[in-house]
């Protein structure tokens, strides 16, 4: 006979999704003082955290999304601050609305800082198993299954490490110890479950004819739980990405490259970081400079002769397409067949070993392929790869199936979020991650939910985009696809989510009170900007946060915590007529969002909407009336039509 352990939320997966919606859901339940738990289930606990392919956090669009998860109380800007070996902000020559801070990570350490995160929770159990089975009774999500040997992990003793420098040790054991182990099967019992799949869903890695079952190298994959998704309804794609190989840096010839190096004086990516406050420690680990080389016409030539033995082309991998922005080498030579070399950016991946990633060459290629590859693009002739490259496919949900919420339409209390719902990034996971963590809280607790709307946040246009149209191929971030990125930039983050988080319940103290100081700080810069002519300096030394710091000039200002601050109040007086536009376009828009499509409206019987409408309609089932018209084959006179069906209904009913 098994175990039967209750919980408020579930959470399925350890990736980059999962731990954000373990943490998110474990604030929220913690802000309640109900002694609410949430469990988070995985594989192998001591792989939580793990950067599967690219070891960097952030960049353009990525970057507003990081500073997004960290306004919103998440993991993600603590960890890369902790973690980071190289920090660079992008676009630093075009406007503050496209520019994105990016950060190189120490994989390992990364990995390490993101476990002992989870650990200081008391609301969060982390169980070893898998999930094939889901327990769904009348519509609703009741729990999951897990099988025998299945139990709670405990974290390590003594798993705080204070020496930066240290070989990151995991918090987590690779499986219980016997003490903890569950011999019989384990059922979960929770109100909200959160599944997290990433790409190890039915999960195949291909390397030239080579195939091997699971979603990332030494790992297995989630088989049954793609079975389960069907027998509920549920309509799966498949899509496939990949990633490149790794090098041995010192069979490269390092010092003869091209470097790359990280910002002078770099910016943090959390409020909670050190890089805020005066005097405070960062970036933490030593910094490192990475190297740039190229790939040749013969290269190019080599892969068209190579490309029957490419998965990605042969007609080996069974999915739709691969990820368009951020393609193989294959793709590249394909695509852009004028083109007689590439950028490839070689980036130490930690301070631990040796393994340099090699950006830009992304491959399902064989072996002896890739060796010919690397070894012809310049210094690296006599380079040694310590992994090959490979591609994965793996099956997701559509996401039409979900709302804006992350919450699946036709299973309350379902949440899905990360790569399951078919995108690419640990930034898009990690959003999503947030999102449904704290709604499938709110779930547990019989409270509203919550979305973001595309004025709100970069997190709000990807959920928005995911629910109105159907990926074809993983979906990635741009500042593009961000109608008022003027006004969601990284720079402003906290001020357009962090006071919401606080009256959610996912702002912790501290980190209210330096939004509190931070935003006082900049009002008073704007009131003196505005009243003062700038002749003197005594107004800089009563608004600066050091008061060891006496500056005697403006450039003695810029050394100080308070220049990120008179920036930004800058930049938002700069733009003022732009952004009072922008404003003017999200009021209409939070208008439509606003105007709710009744459950009970049958889009079929709505006279005069075309056929295409309805059948666009009937399949997405968006939440709003801002969702229906951003659905491809819904006019502006569709909109009208529901608009009037639903208040004749409405006044029908009353």
């Amino acid at each position: 006979m098994g175990t039967e352990l209750n919980y408020d939320v579930i959470v399925i997966g350890g990736g980059h999704a999962g731990t954000e919606a373990a943490w998110a859901a474990a604030s929220i339940i913690g802000a309640r003082g109900t002694g609410g738990r949430v469990a988070l289930v995985t594989m192998d606990p001591s792989r939580i955290g793990t950067m599967s392919c690219n070891p960097a956090i952030g960049g353009l669009a990525k970057g507003q999304i990081a500073r997004e998860i960290d306004a919103m109380g998440g993991l993600m800007g603590r960890a890369i601050d902790a973690t980071g070996i190289m920090f660079k902000m992008l676009n630093t020559s075009k406007g503050p609305a496209v520019r994105g801070p990016r950060a190189q990570a120490d994989k390992e350490a990364y990995r390490v800082e993101i476990q002992r995160l989870i650990a200081t929770s008391d609301s969060i159990d982390v169980l070893a198993g898998t999930v094939d089975e889901l327990i769904v009774r009348q519509g609703e999500v009741r729990g999951v299954q897990l099988p025998a040997g299945s139990g709670v992990v405990r974290p390590r003793e003594g798993h705080q490490q204070d020496d930066p420098a240290a070989v990151p040790r995991p918090v987590y054991d690779t499986a219980p110890r016997s003490q903890d182990r569950q011999e019989a099967s384990v059922r979960l019992m929770a109100p909200s479950v959160v599944l997290t799949t990433g790409t190890f869903m039915r999960a195949l890695m291909h390397t030239g004819e080579a195939r091997t079952p699971g979603g990332r190298v030494d790992e297995g994959s989630a088989d049954g739980i793609s079975g389960t998704l069907q027998g509920l309804g549920f309509e799966l794609g498949r899509l496939k990405t990949g990633t490149p190989p790794r090098l041995r840096r010192s069979s490269i010839d390092w010092d003869g490259l091209e470097g790359q190096c990280g910002d002078e004086h770099p910016v943090a990516f959390s409020d909670l970081s050190p890089g805020h406050l005066p005097g405070g420690r960062f970036p933490r680990l030593e910094q490192v400079e990475c190297r740039m080389t190229r790939t040749t016409g013969s290269i190019h030539d080599l892969i068209r002769s190579n490309l029957d033995r490419a998965p990605m082309f042969s007609g080996q991998i069974d999915a739709e397409s691969g990820p368009r922005y951020c393609p193989s080498i294959e793709d590249k030579v394909v695509r852009f067949a004028d083109r007689d070399s590439h950028h490839v950016f070689l980036e130490p991946e930690t301070h631990h070993s040796e393994e340099i990633y090699c950006n830009g060459i992304s491959t399902s290629l064989p072996e002896d392929v890739q060796a010919r590859i690397v070894q012809a693009m310049p210094g690296c002739e006599h380079a040694q790869v310590i992994r090959w490259g490979y591609a994965v496919e793996y099956d997701m949900v559509r996401p039409h199936q979900i709302d804006a919420t992350c919450m699946t339409k036709s299973i309350r209390g379902f949440f899905l979020a990360g790569q399951i719902n078919g995108t690419s990034g640990y930034e898009e996971a990690g959003g999503q991650g947030v999102i449904a963590g704290l709604n499938a809280a709110r779930h547990a607790l019989e409270e509203d939910l919550v979305r973001l709307g595309r004025d709100q946040a970069y997190i709000g246009v990807m959920l928005d985009d995911l629910v109105t149209k159907i990926p074809r191929e993983p979906y990635r971030m741009f500042t593009s696809r961000a109608e008022h990125r003027l006004h969601l930039r990284a720079d402003n983050s906290d001020e357009r989510l962090t006071p919401l988080s606080r009256e959610l319940g996912l702002i912790c103290d501290a980190r209210w009170e330096g939004w509190l100081g931070r935003s006082g700080r900049m009002q008073a810069i704007a009131e003196t900007i505005e009243s003062t002519r700038l002749e003197g300096n005594r107004w800089l030394r009563s608004h600066i946060q050091d008061p060891a710091v006496t500056p005697s000039s403006i450039a003695d200002m810029l050394g100080t915590p308070d220049v990120n601050l008179v920036e930004r109040v800058m930049t938002s007086m700069r733009y003022e007529g732009y952004i009072k536009r922008q404003e003017a376009a999200i009021r209409r828009q939070r208008d439509a969002d606003a105007r709710r499509i009744p459950s009970w409206l049958d889009v079929a019987g709505v006279r005069g909407l075309r056929t295409e409408a309805v059948e666009s309609l009937a399949r997405h089932r968006p939440a709003t009336l801002g969702q229906a018209g951003r659905l491809a084959g819904v006019s502006p006179a569709d909109l009208s039509l529901l608009s009037v069906a639903i208040k004749r209904g409405r006044e029908g009913r009353d």
